[in-house]
């Protein structure tokens, strides 16, 4: 079992920097692969990023490639977003999730993950 909990997120401005934590418990933090998801309104859920449980591979969404950066330090069982030149259509909420490492091509597969936090809000204003 690992509980989840999102920090970070807020208001600001297209073309800001936000930075997003993840602070985990329980059991294993460096067993699991880790990953971000978004959400806006009245939209699916979709991946942003992903890093696997060593942390020697990054995985990215089309839309943030090149602008968003994945990391974790599994001494403080946190995985962090680093989101630079933000835009508004980033606005959504997001969610850190965690899952039993496997095959790359699952890597951005919402069903692969197990855990998952409650969401921190982010908003660009254009």
């Amino acid at each position: 079992q690992v509980q989840l909990v999102e920090s970070g997120g807020g208001l600001v401005q297209a073309g800001d920097s936000l930075r997003l934590s993840c602070a985990a418990s329980g059991r294993a933090f460096s067993s699991y692969d880790m990953g971000w998801f978004r959400q806006a309104p009245g939209k699916e859920r979709l991946f942003v990023a992903a890093i696997n449980y060593r942390g020697s591979n990054t995985y990215y969404g089309d839309s943030v490639e090149g602008r968003f950066t994945i990391s974790r330090d599994n001494a403080k069982n946190t995985v962090y977003l680093q989101m630079n030149s933000l835009k508004s259509e980033d606005t959504a909420v997001y969610y850190c999730t965690a899952g039993i490492p496997g095959p790359i091509s699952t890597m951005r597969v919402r069903e692969k993950y197990k855990y998952w936090g409650q969401g921190t809000q982010v908003t660009v204003s254009s």
